[in-house]
């Protein structure tokens, strides 16, 4: 009786979670028509792609894809890669203060994004790198790295030091030690930071917003926000609109989900 009543709860719960996008989803392919005459919870008489098209062109969706995919893509690699640089040194290594140094990436991850607009703002302003892609990989990769490093860090002070020793006895460097044994034995944890990073960056709206003022360099979710309120938005665009800045983020969840739930599962299965 618990078991089925657990069941009906999460298929509920489930539902719940998958209405609003089957909703959206249903809006975004329905002609304008359709939608005035049957509203917005009716099934479309037939397929309808000119909203999607017009938002596409609109906006030259095309071009604020690209940007969001190098963004979040080379984020994601650069934190994972400046991550394990930061927590070998200080999980396996142990430097001196490494408490000191692991509070102080912690301190880091929690200020607020409002905190550090303005000194950001001056620092690419006097740099030249205002209103540029690479600033906005450089901050991002900073932030996320030192989540990051926190994370690693924790992993890789438990790191068995006979594989290591063992690795130093055969002739290996540390960083020889460092790429051909611990990224190896770690790869798991590795992959779900990456695809964690590549989500919380393409799902990022305030610093780009500040930083990308061009519209040829601006991300989907500025341009998205940049267009709500919009007298020239009827219903149907603005659900072709979230549906075309959903799909990408959730396509790239599904790709990788057996990776990201083999790296969750894998530290209760050893």
């Amino acid at each position: 009786m618990r078991r089925g009543a657990l069941t009906a709860a999460l298929a509920v719960l489930a539902l719940t979670m998958v209405a609003p996008f089957g909703i959206v989803a249903l809006n975004a392919v329905k002609s304008r028509r359709d939608y005035t005459a049957n509203g917005p919870f009716s099934l479309p008489d037939g397929l309808s792609f000119e909203a999607l098209a017009d938002f596409w062109v609109r906006v030259d969706y095309g071009q604020k894809l690209a940007n969001s995919l190098v963004i979040s893509g080379s984020v994601a690699v650069l934190a994972v890669l400046l991550s394990v640089l930061n927590a070998y040194a200080i999980g396996i290594g142990r430097v001196r203060g490494r408490m000191w140094v692991l509070v102080l990436f912690l301190a880091a991850n929690t200020l607020p994004q409002e905190a550090l607009v303005y000194p950001l703002y001056y620092l690419a302003k006097a740099t030249g790198l205002y209103d540029t892609r690479l600033a906005v990989i450089i901050i991002f990769t900073v932030i996320q790295s030192a989540f990051g490093t926190y994370l690693l860090s924790a992993v890789l002070g438990q790191f068995p030091r006979e594989i290591l020793d063992a690795a130093h006895i055969d002739g290996a460097g540390r960083f020889r030690a460092l790429w051909s044994v611990v990224v190896p034995i770690s790869r798991p944890t590795l992959s779900v930071l990456l695809i964690f990073f590549f989500i919380w960056t393409w799902n990022e709206f305030f610093l780009p917003l500040i930083f990308l003022v061009s519209n040829d360099n601006q991300t989907v979710p500025v341009v998205l926000g940049l267009l709500q309120g919009e007298k020239m938005m009827d219903a149907t665009m603005s659900s072709a609109a979230a549906l075309l800045g959903i799909v990408p983020a959730v396509a790239f969840f599904l790709i990788f989900q057996r990776t990201l739930t083999r790296g969750v599962t894998v530290g209760a299965i050893k």
